[in-house]
C-alpha cells in the first residue's frame, strides 16, 4: 500500500511541473459572409460562390507519417449566412476507383471509410464542442463533445471507453450532399445554427479543426495538428475562426408521434394485447445557448435492444443509456467517476433495476449555457405499476457548471433527488460539487466531493475522487485515488461496486520508432488499481503490464500480462457455483489480435488464460465484420468463458449476429440476434427505419424473447409501428 501512494505521490509532483507555459500558436482565419446561400448538391467545383471564399489547405497527417503532409490534395471553404454555417471541401484523390464506403447508417464510425469531419468549439471554452462528418456516399455523422470526449478512462486498459465525453446519439438537424468524379469526391455541409449551440453577438471566436480520412493508406490528417495519443476532440488545441457577426435565431420544434403494438406473450394471463399510444416533444431555444424540452408520454420503442452480458464476478454489471431523449446533452449532467461511480444514471427513469420498463408520464429539460456556464435542469415523472412495488416518482437533477475559458478548468455543483408522490419518507437526494484544474495545456487536476441522503442511513454516506494527468507528445501519466463509504447511496446513480478506498495509476507511452520496417508504433503501458474496504481488508487488486504493437497495414498486437488479488469475504455463486472466503493470487496472459478494419473483412479477438477464483479461467472474446459494397453490414460475436473452479465449471456463451441494409443514408433494416446459454434465453431484436429529421421518421421494429423451454416456442413476441414527425415551427 506505501509502495502505490508513494507513486502515486511522484506522478503527481510530475504533474504539477508540467505546466506548457508557451503553448505553440494556434492556426486562425477569418470567417466569410454570404449574402446568399450556395445551393447545396456537393458540386462544389461549378459553383462560383465558393470561389469568393478562401482555400484552406494544409492539413497535417497524424498517422501513419506523422507531420508530413496529407498525401491528397484536399480544399476545405467555410462561410456562413445570417441563419446558416456552410462547409465545403473536395477531397482530391488520384485513384478515385479505391475511394472506401465501409457504412452508409447515420453515425457510423467514420474512420474506417474515406470520410471528411469537422469540429465546433462554438463558445470557444476549449472543452466542449459539436462534430459533424460525411463519408463519399453523404452519410450523417454528428456527436455532441464534452470534456474534450473525455469519459470513461479505464486505468487498467488504454482503449477506456467513452460514457458522456462523445455523445453520438445527438441528432441535429442539417443537411450534407456528396458528389464523386474522376477528382475524387466532394461534400458540401448546411449547419442551421439554430441545430447548435453558441453566443450570439459581433466579432466572435470558434474553435475549429478538420480532419480528413484516407482509407487506401490508412491516413488521419488535421488542419490542426496535434500531438501524438490525441484526435480532434481536443478541442483545447483547435485552430480559430475569428469575426463571427452571429445573432439569435428561433427555434421551436414540435415533435408529436404515433405508435401501435401488438403483444403475444406466452408468459402472461392476456396472450394477446394490441396497444396504441400518442405523445411527443417539444424543444424550444430560449436563448442561442439554453433549450427547453418538454416530452409527454415519453416512449422509446424504436431504440436497439441491450446488448447481453454474464456476471462472472460479483459486481454490477453496466448497461449504456440508448434512449434519446436522456442522450441529449448527456455530457452536462454527468459527474462522479464515469461507468465506476456515476452520481446521476439516466437509466434509472424508467427502468426497473430487473430491466422492465416503468411507464414515463413525461417531464421537462433546460439545459445549455449562459455566457460560459453550463446550466441542466432536468425533472421526469413515472407512472405506478399495479400489483408490483413500483409506486409513482419524481425524479430531479439540478447542475451547473462554470468553464474558466482558455485554462480547461472548471467548477460546479450537482443536485439529484428521486421522491415517491405523496410518501414523504420515500426519497434518496445526492448532492456533489466538482472541478478540474488546467496545468497549461499538458496536464489537469479533477476532482469530486459527494454526500447522499437516505432516511435510515447515518454514516458514511460520502463518496469522492481526485485525479491527475498529464498527457503530452505519447506520454499518458494518471494517478489518482477514490472513495466511497458504507453508507453511500446514489439511486438514480451507478456504483459499480459499493463500499471501497481505490488507488490507481497509468503510465502510458505511445512511440514512433524508426527504422522498423512497416511497424508503426509501439504502445508500452503498465497500471495498477486496487480496491480496499474500510477494515482495510484487499478486495481486489489488478497490475496490468502490456505493450500493443501496431503495423502500418492496420494490424495489430496486444501482449499483455495481468497480476490479479481477490479477497473474498463473503461467499457468492458465479452460475450457481459457489466462491468460497480466501483470498485468491493469481496471474494471467492476455493477447488481442485486430485486423485492418478499413478492409472488408475484419477480425479482432481478445484471449484471457490464468488463474482465476482458486481455479482458472480460459476467456476468449471475438468479433468479426464484413461488408459488401457500401450498403450491408454484418458482424459476428461469440464470447466464451469456461471457469474450472474448485466447486464446479462454468461454461458461459454470449453469441450475437448483427445485419445491416443501408437502402439510403436515411433509410436501414438492421437486426440483432442473440444467445445467452447461462440465462438460456434466444433475442431477436429488428429494426426498419426511414429517418427525415433528427432521428424522426418511421419506424417498423420487432422483438421475440424465447427462452430453452421449446415447448411453447415464443415466450413473447411484439410487433411496434411508430411514425414521428418534426414541425419546424420558426423555421421561415
Amino acid at each position: 500500500m506505501k509502495k502505490v501512494f508513494l507513486t502515486l505521490k511522484l506522478l503527481f509532483t510530475a504533474l504539477l511541473f508540467a505546466q506548457n507555459t508557451n503553448p505553440n500558436q494556434r492556426l486562425n482565419f477569418n470567417a466569410t459572409f454570404l449574402e446568399k446561400d450556395p445551393i447545396i448538391d456537393g458540386n462544389i467545383i461549378n459553383e462560383m460562390l465558393w470561389n469568393k471564399v478562401p482555400v484552406i489547405s494544409n492539413l497535417e497527417q497524424i498517422k501513419p507519417n506523422y507531420g508530413a503532409p496529407v498525401s491528397e490534395k484536399t480544399a476545405i471553404r467555410i462561410a456562413y449566412t445570417t441563419k446558416t454555417l456552410y462547409v465545403a471541401v473536395i477531397c482530391y484523390d488520384q485513384s478515385p476507383e479505391t475511394i472506401v464506403v465501409s457504412d452508409s447508417r447515420r453515425d457510423a464510425d467514420l474512420n474506417d471509410d474515406d470520410s471528411f469531419l469537422f469540429i465546433l468549439d462554438t463558445y470557444n471554452d476549449q472543452q466542449n464542442g459539436f462534430l459533424f462528418g460525411t463519408n463519399a456516399d453523404g452519410m450523417e455523422y454528428d456527436a455532441q463533445i464534452d470534456r474534450e470526449g473525455e469519459g470513461n478512462f479505464s486505468a487498467n486498459r488504454q482503449q477506456g471507453g467513452v460514457v458522456g465525453g462523445t455523445n453520438i446519439n445527438w441528432d441535429a438537424s442539417w443537411e450534407v450532399k456528396t458528389e464523386t468524379g474522376d477528382y475524387g469526391w466532394s461534400a458540401e455541409f448546411a449547419i442551421p445554427l439554430r441545430s447548435i449551440r453558441f453566443n450570439s453577438g459581433t466579432d466572435k471566436t470558434w474553435g475549429i479543426n478538420f480532419q480528413r480520412n484516407i482509407s487506401k493508406r490508412s491516413e488521419t490528417a488535421y488542419w490542426a495538428n496535434l500531438p501524438l495519443g490525441f484526435d480532434i476532440k481536443r478541442v483545447s488545441l483547435a485552430g480559430k475562426m475569428n469575426g463571427l457577426n452571429l445573432k439569435s435565431p428561433k427555434n421551436l420544434k414540435v415533435i408529436p408521434y404515433v405508435l401501435t403494438q401488438g403483444v403475444n406473450d406466452k408468459t402472461s394471463l392476456k396472450n394477446n394485447n394490441s396497444s396504441a399510444a400518442i405523445g411527443g416533444d417539444i424543444k424550444y431555444s430560449l436563448t442561442p445557448g439554453l433549450t427547453l424540452d418538454v416530452t409527454y408520454n415519453t416512449d422509446f420503442a424504436q431504440v436497439e435492444v441491450d446488448e447481453q452480458q454474464v456476471n462472472l464476478d460479483r459486481f454490477n454489471l453496466f448497461f449504456p443509456e440508448k434512449r434519446p431523449f436522456f442522450l441529449e446533452n448527456a455530457g452536462q449532467f454527468s459527474v462522479g467517476s464515469a461507468g465506476e461511480v456515476d452520481l446521476f444514471f439516466s437509466r434509472r427513469i424508467g427502468i426497473g433495476s430487473d430491466g422492465s420498463l416503468v411507464p414515463i408520464i413525461g417531464g421537462s429539460r433546460v439545459s445549455g449555457k449562459v455566457g460560459q456556464t453550463n446550466v441542466g435542469l432536468l425533472s421526469m415523472f413515472t407512472d405506478e405499476i399495479e400489483n408490483t412495488d413500483i409506486v409513482k416518482n419524481n425524479y430531479s437533477v439540478a447542475r451547473v457548471n462554470h468553464d474558466f475559458a482558455t485554462s480547461r478548468s472548471s467548477i460546479g455543483g450537482v443536485f439529484v433527488n428521486r421522491s415517491g408522490i405523496n410518501l414523504p419518507d420515500d426519497y434518496n437526494r445526492v448532492y456533489a460539487v466538482d472541478g478540474k484544474l488546467g496545468l497549461g495545456k499538458k496536464a489537469q487536476l479533477s476532482g469530486f466531493v459527494s454526500k447522499s441522503t437516505t432516511p435510515g442511513i447515518t454514516s458514511g454516506d460520502h463518496a469522492f475522487k481526485f485525479l491527475g494527468v498529464y498527457n503530452w507528445n505519447g506520454w499518458n501519466l494518471r494517478g489518482g485515488y477514490t472513495e466511497v463509504g458504507e453508507g453511500f447511496n446514489p439511486e438514480v446513480g451507478f456504483l459499480l461496486r459499493e463500499s471501497f478506498r481505490k488507488p490507481e495509476f497509468l503510465i502510458f507511452k505511445q512511440w514512433r520508432p524508426k527504422n522498423t520496417g512497416k511497424l508503426l508504433e509501439v504502445r508500452p503501458h503498465v497500471s495498477y488499481r486496487g480496491y480496499w474496504d474500510f477494515n482495510n481488508n484487499l478486495v481486489t487488486s489488478f497490475l496490468h503490464v502490456d505493450n500493443h504493437w501496431v503495423w502500418e497495414s492496420g494490424f495489430e498486437i496486444h501482449t499483455g500480462i495481468n497480476f490479479t488479488k481477490e479477497g473474498v469475504l463473503t461467499p457468492f455463486s458465479i452460475s450457481n457455483v459457489e466462491i468460497p472466503v480466501g483470498e485468491y493470487d493469481h496471474s494471467e496472459f492476455q493477447l488481442v489480435l485486430m485486423t485492418n478494419a478499413n478492409k472488408q473483412l475484419y477480425f479482432q479477438t481478445r484471449t484471457v488464460i490464468g488463474g482465476y477464483f482458486g481455479g482458472n479461467r480460459f476467456s476468449s472474446n471475438n468479433k468479426v465484420n464484413f461488408r459488401i459494397g457500401d450498403r450491408f453490414n454484418t458482424s459476428g460475436t461469440l464470447n466464451y468463458n469456461r471457469l474450472n473452479l474448485q466447486n464446479g465449471t462454468v461454461n458461459a456463451i454470449i453469441s450475437g449476429a448483427r445485419f445491416a441494409y443501408s437502402f439510403t443514408p436515411r433509410m436501414f433494416l438492421q437486426s440483432l440476434i442473440q444467445y445467452n446459454n447461462v440465462s438460456k434465453i434466444a433475442s431477436v431484436n429488428a429494426r426498419f427505419g426511414w429517418l427525415q429529421n433528427a432521428n424522426t421518421g418511421l419506424f417498423i421494429v420487432f422483438n421475440i424473447i424465447q427462452d430453452n423451454d421449446y415447448t411453447d416456442l415464443l415466450n413473447n413476441q411484439s410487433v411496434t409501428l411508430k411514425y414521428s414527425y418534426q414541425f419546424d415551427v420558426l423555421k421561415k
